[in-house]
């Protein structure tokens, strides 16, 4: 800290004096602004700080200020909770929370020395992590044997618990991949994720879809369907092939996540999904077909045609919510190593989707203790007959 060198800032001064006026030992100054108690004593006498040097550094709008650090420093000596700290300074308890225990917790936090660690991450331009050296070695053979950002950075974690220099964050290996300046992984490891993208969709992205006509969205859904007890409701969506001209619809059941795959060899129209779909369904044991979950997708444009025939109900996902629908998201990402977005799905007859569909169901689900969806159906048949 400056501090330690006596050359202390004017702002350290003013802190000390209203430390000091707070009834704050000489001592327990000294500690938090970096310098000896008899320094703190000097100032205390003179009552001087004016002729100090400014700290020179003020946070950008909604950051914390060293003002607020101070009162969060005395209200932790005296003993407030952080939701009253919170209160006290108007901010969100989760802003407060992570400033403690970034600043060493309740016991170790210091107002100015977290002051000057706020002013060191802000500091512009900064070396990029994942420049050149063995960490960047490992990310990219990690990348190569498939592993997605955030299992790299959370092994790496494990892996090198004592040695910093060798974790990284999963959002600075996506940039590194996708950002422009920052592309110091080769770009074609992009391909090596599971999404296969080349870039990142940005999170503001319209969705030019229009909407469906008399939808019933998600928040009507039964309660039942939550917690996955009640066998019978269902998540579907298409996954497209090459160039989104030829699609496979899937249905996961949330319960057991049995996949059924329906083939579109004729095409992917709302018509043409609908009869799919009502062919598959109405294949199933009565008390094993309930409801149905869906993006908003224009397949589904049959949606009541579908409803009146079948007598089971669709509802649909709010835009940009896949973790909604977060069983069949999950299959799909498994159905792509075998159906990749490069595959034209016209050409993939109904027995190759048949087999597919058997490989997907006999694969021992870790949600399922291990059993395989065919295996967890098949007892909740069993059950219900």
């Amino acid at each position: 800290m400056q501090g330690r060198h006596g050359h202390l800032s004017r702002e350290q001064k003013q802190f000390a004096l209203w430390l000091h006026a707070k009834g704050w030992r000489l001592v327990d100054i000294a500690r938090e602004i970096g310098c000896s108690a008899p320094m703190v004593g000097l100032m205390v006498r003179t009552g001087r700080y004016v002729d100090a040097k400014a700290f020179g550094w003020d946070p950008r709008s909604g950051c914390l200020t060293i003002a607020e650090r101070e009162q969060i420093l005395v209200g932790l000596a005296q003993g407030l909770s952080l939701t009253a700290i919170a209160g006290q300074l108007g901010r969100a308890v989760s802003t407060i929370s992570r400033e403690v225990a970034r600043a060493g917790g309740r016991e170790k936090y210091s107002a100015w020395g977290a002051h000057e660690r706020a002013r060191a991450q802000a500091r512009r331009p900064k070396a990029f992590k994942l420049g050149t050296g063995p960490l960047l070695q490992e990310v990219a053979t990690n990348l190569e044997q498939l592993w997605s950002p955030q299992e790299i950075a959370a092994r790496l974690r494990l892996d090198r618990p004592g040695d910093p220099e060798m974790h990284v964050s999963h959002e600075t290996i996506y940039q590194s991949l996708f950002v422009q300046g920052r592309g110091q992984l080769r770009r074609e490891l992009a391909r090596c994720l599971r999404s296969g993208r080349t870039a990142r969709k940005p999170r503001t992205a319209v969705d030019g879809r229009g909407r469906i006509p008399g939808m019933v969205m998600i928040s009507e859904r039964p309660g039942e369907v939550e917690d996955r007890a009640v066998p019978g409701h269902w998540e579907g969506d298409l996954i497209m092939g090459e160039q989104s001209r030829s699609a496979v619809a899937t249905l996961v059941e949330r319960s057991t996540r049995l996949t059924l795959l329906l083939h579109l060899g004729e095409g992917k129209s709302a018509e043409q999904v609908e009869v799919a779909m009502r062919e598959a369904i109405t294949a199933l044991p009565v008390s094993l077909r309930r409801t149905i979950t869906w993006d908003q997708g224009a397949e589904m444009a049959k949606h009541a045609t579908f409803t009146a025939t079948t007598g089971i109900p669709i509802y649909f996902c709010d835009p940009h919510s896949p973790w909604q629908r977060a069983s069949n998201e999950n299959t799909n990402g498994l159905l792509r190593q075998y159906l990749p977005k490069s595959t034209d799905l016209s050409l993939v007859s109904r027995n190759e989707l048949e087999r597919i569909q058997d490989s997907l169901n006999a694969r021992p689900r870790k949600t399922l203790g291990y059993m395989t969806p065919s295996e967890k159906f098949a007892e909740l048949v069993a059950a219900t007959t």
